[in-house]
């Protein structure tokens, strides 16, 4: 009898352990936009264009084209982060060719959304990890898809979420992968994807929460490399208004295992949430070794969950998805 109630005690401290599930807040699910850093600014890149018929804007700090590693890890290490003469980064005409492709036969939205597209990129100048050609690639990627005016903006960032007040000295590339380069990133990138925006708060406001990812994830979120518990910030207006949703994803090493809640209260995205009705998905990785092989948990910018990593199918984006369709559902129906 011990053993028995030394056993429900445990299951029961588990599930008072366990983070609350995703609440719906009838947020505007077809009002979506999303960014990241390095292997997030790589998915960012794939989501949109996956669902460009939902996701209206992006922006990527380090990330390249779409499909651009083609789902090979060399050519992810090496032609698609620092491209040389000897592994150059892949044609961009081909890279269109396979998009169009993936759209023909329904894996991916009609690539003709694209051209409406709200691009936003950035390259630290000192950013050794992906060099500023690749950044320049993707600019050029949507180019060939009608979207025009994407400079590539730059500041003497290592590489690093680029922020105005928090994290390490700006040239740095070390976790928490956050530098204050005097450079309001978030800021920058929100307005150039929503439209001019209020000003900050001076501080959150909202309500930063942990949430479980496994029921995104077929209850298994280790199986596909997410994490048991992802973010979401929900500022206190969404309460009672309808919100936008803005999806940012971690860099490789930067999830919550590896730096905490460093990401996702320090970014810089929560006090302008706070101020324009948008609420901030976090999405969360974990490294995995054995079975799904992805160290540093890095997003699958390469094809580690599949050969459909890149398409509406791909495990990640589907369990993405599934979160944002969660916000857009009643708040009495979480």
């Amino acid at each position: 009898m011990r053993r028995v109630a030394l056993w429900l005690l445990w299951i029961a401290c588990q599930d008072a352990a366990a983070a609350e599930r995703l609440a719906g807040q009838a947020a505007d699910a077809a009002a979506i936009t999303v960014s990241g850093l390095s292997s997030g600014g790589y998915m960012a890149i794939q989501l949109h264009v996956a669902h460009s018929g939902r996701v209206k804007g992006v922006a990527a700090t380090a990330g390249g084209p779409y499909y651009c590693a083609q789902g090979g890890l060399w050519t992810a290490y090496y032609n698609c982060m620092t491209p040389s003469a000897w592994t150059p980064l892949p044609r961009l005409e081909g890279l269109k060719a396979k998009a169009e492709g993936f759209a023909r036969d329904g894996q991916i939205d009609p690539t003709a959304n694209l051209a409406a597209a709200r691009v936003w990129l950035f390259s630290g100048s000192r950013d050794r990890t992906v060099q500023r050609p690749v950044v320049e690639a993707a600019a050029q990627f949507y180019a060939l898809f009608g979207v025009v005016n994407i400079p590539v903006h730059s500041r003497a960032a290592g590489h690093a979420m680029v922020t105005e007040r928090s994290g390490g000295t700006c040239g740095a590339t070390e976790p928490p992968y956050i530098v204050d380069c005097d450079y309001d990133t978030a800021g920058a990138l929100l307005a150039h994807l929503l439209g001019p925006l209020k000003p900050p708060a001076d501080k959150e406001g909202g309500r930063l929460s942990a949430f479980d990812q496994k029921p995104f994830a077929d209850g298994d979120a280790h199986a596909i490399s997410l994490a048991d518990d992802g973010f979401v910030y929900v500022p206190a207006a969404c309460a009672a208004e309808r919100c936008a949703v803005h999806v940012a994803f971690h860099g490789c090493r930067q999830n919550a295992d590896a730096v905490g809640e460093r990401f996702v209260r320090e970014a810089g995205y929560n006090r302008w949430a706070d101020t324009n009705r948008v609420i901030v998905l976090y999405p969360q990785t974990v490294a995995r070794y054995f079975y799904v092989y992805n160290p540093r948990g890095c997003w699958d910018w390469w094809g580690y969950t599949g050969a459909q990593y890149a398409t509406k199918a791909a495990p990640q984006i589907r369990a993405v998805m599934a979160m944002v369709e969660r916000l857009g559902a009643s708040r009495t129906n979480p």
